[in-house]
């Protein structure tokens, strides 16, 4: 302890001399515009850095030196929620992508692979994270499953979790998908809630759809964020009540413009940014937050508000404590922007130390792929034939599974359908197509089966591996041949996304790591990608929101309102399982 203290008394006596002067600080940044994200107002002078902290505003020599050309020094930012796995990348992979778009830090989730490979895909992402330009600061997964009423791959308590939080990475509880648990006092969500809080941990939210009531239980629980809020009300309903609401602008999930309206001089510091689930061609194209920002800018947000909602707020919230803005004894995590319209990023610097130049990353050790069956051998099915298929309905109506564009929320529908011998016929006309969720985590045999509505698709089917939360294999076809020709495909690879046509792969996307992730790099994972999307194309499928990805959220039962799980058909407001022609006979 000793020596760590005279460590610690050393480091210090440096910063203080290279703030008063004594000596040069390492790195100074000249002729630059200086975001001060406290008062919401630019400074004049130059930036003194030393150890990877700014230890000075005002006039400086470096033993470095910077002419910034009147460019503007920005706090990088930080995605206050994301999972990694939806990007289908490794962590060290998804590093190189989202560290030029200025993103330094981010607090993720792991629950998808946890929900495949329990502890063992928890161990993997904090390896995996280490060493990266991107601080990666996990929450450890609250709901696997997320709720009783599918099948995962493991099964985490309290007693699985908190030998996590010894590690320096691992700041808290990450999002608690399973309300009515909170809401009754279940012993295992409270055993979670109260790790949480003896290490004085920050507790996520997911309260997806909850009213003023709910949103009083989540608060009383010490529930401190909430990414699922899809308009003005309901985030001001948690701002009410102390919360901090993450927009969110994803994939699917793009909720910013809807609660923009909220964000003002009184509410904004509760107020944060995240993508949650992003596609890796979104990342690529779009960005991260730095995308948030941008559109935030775009459609009226002051620029200033804009960039303290990515940085100095998340950090506030997190208590990252010396984070988020440009100011002495804060980390030196900041970009060189060339303007305050377009968020152009110039330059990336994370602990005072260049990592991304004009788009790209300018250095990174690769990280081992840790070989671990339990990771790559996820996908164990029962032997299907087309007569398992089959979905018998009494009657001809049902309750369907309507698709709600570029939103996780789906609509409860009950049309009229096409019957033949009493089994579901699907219907391109009235753009009625089978769904199936496949049970693929202990070979149970078990197979929802529904209807969704939404998607346009004229022939074929699409299978994934990736099914939120659960990820078991997701489906969708016009028949039924194609749809087990892509699910055995699925079982084949290992797990991945296929597109199939008259019982012939079009295009497969391998993703070995626990059904989610790839293992190479990220340029050959976008090649692979934009196959998947010109095959989708064959089957003429609505191309006005992402098809994977919104096939991906249909068996993810916390969200309104009706989804499909390997049980069955669930309706989000009963909470409960119901029979797909219930009540319509």
């Amino acid at each position: 302890m000793k020596g760590a203290i005279t460590m610690n008394k050393h480091f210090l006596q440096q910063q203080l001399a290279a703030a008063d002067h004594r000596i040069k600080a390492d790195l100074v940044i000249k002729n630059a515009k200086i975001i001060d994200v406290f008062t919401l107002s630019i400074l004049s002078g130059d930036v003194a850095i030393h150890d990877g902290k700014f230890v000075g505003i005002g006039e400086y020599q470096g033993i470095n030196e910077i002419d910034a050309n009147g460019r503007y020094v920005s706090p990088s930012f930080i995605d206050s929620h994301v999972h990694i796995e939806s990007s289908m990348l490794i962590p060290s992979e998804f590093a190189k992508v989202v560290v030029p778009h200025g993103v330094t830090t981010v607090i993720t989730d792991p629950h998808e692979i946890a929900n495949v490979s329990g502890t063992a895909g928890i161990e993997f992402m904090i390896q995996n994270s280490k060493d990266l330009p991107l601080e990666v600061l996990v929450g450890l997964p609250s709901s696997v499953p997320s709720t009783p009423f599918e099948n995962a791959g493991a099964v985490l308590n309290a007693e699985h979790l908190e030998p996590f939080l010894a590690e320096k990475s691992v700041i808290g509880l990450a999002e608690v998908m399973d309300y009515p648990s909170v809401q009754k006092g279940a012993d295992s969500m409270l055993d979670k809630l109260l790790m949480a809080k003896k290490h004085h941990a920050i507790m996520d939210g997911h309260g997806a759809g909850l009213d003023a009531h709910g949103v009083n239980i989540y608060a009383t629980a010490g529930i401190k964020t909430d990414h699922e809020c899809v308009n003005a009300q309901e985030a001001m309903d948690r701002l009410q009540r102390g919360m901090y609401v993450s927009i969110r602008q994803g994939s699917v999930a793009k909720d910013l413009l809807n609660l923009l309206p909220v964000v003002n001089e009184r509410t904004a510091r509760r107020c944060l940014f995240c993508t949650d689930d992003k596609h890796l061609d979104d990342l690529l194209t779009e960005g991260s937050v730095d995308y948030n920002v941008r559109l935030a800018i775009e459609h009226g947000l002051d620029p200033l508000l804009s960039i303290q909602l990515a940085s100095l707020n998340v950090a506030e919230c997190y208590q990252l404590q010396g984070r988020g803005a440009i100011a002495p004894g804060y980390e030196a995590d900041f970009l060189l922007l060339d303007d305050l319209e377009t968020i152009s990023i110039h330059q990336v610097y994370k602990s005072g130390e260049l990592v991304a130049e004009k788009g790209v990353l300018t250095s990174l050790n690769d990280q081992p792929v840790l070989e671990n069956p339990v990771l790559t051998d996820t996908v164990h099915v029962k032997n299907l034939t087309l007569d398992d298929l089959r979905l018998p309905v009494k009657g001809n109506r049902a309750h369907i599974i309507g698709v709600i564009p570029n939103s996780l929320v789906t609509n409860h529908l009950v049309e009229n359908i096409q019957t033949k011998n009493g089994y579901f016929q699907p219907s391109l006309v009235d753009d009625q197509l089978k769904m199936l969720v496949v049970e693929r985590h202990h070979e149970t045999g078990n197979i929802g089966k529904g209807i969704v509505k939404g998607f346009r698709l004229k022939e074929g089917a699409i299978a994934t591996t990736i099914a939120h939360d659960s990820h078991n294999i997701v489906a969708v076809g016009t028949n039924d041949e194609d749809l087990l020709c892509a699910i055995q495909a699925i079982e084949k690879m290992k797990g991945g996304v296929v597109i199939v046509k008259n019982q012939e792969v079009l295009s497969g996307l391998p993703l070995p790591i626990s059904g989610l992730m790839s293992d190479l790099p990220f340029q050959d994972v976008l090649v692979n990608l934009n196959k998947l999307h010109d095959a989708l194309h064959e089957l003429e499928i609505a191309d006005h929101f992402n098809p994977l990805l919104t096939l991906s959220f249909l068996s993810l039962p916390v969200i309104p309102h009706l989804k499909l799980t390997d049980m069955g058909l669930f309706d989000f407001n009963q909470f409960k399982h119901i029979k797909i022609d219930e009540d319509l006979v």
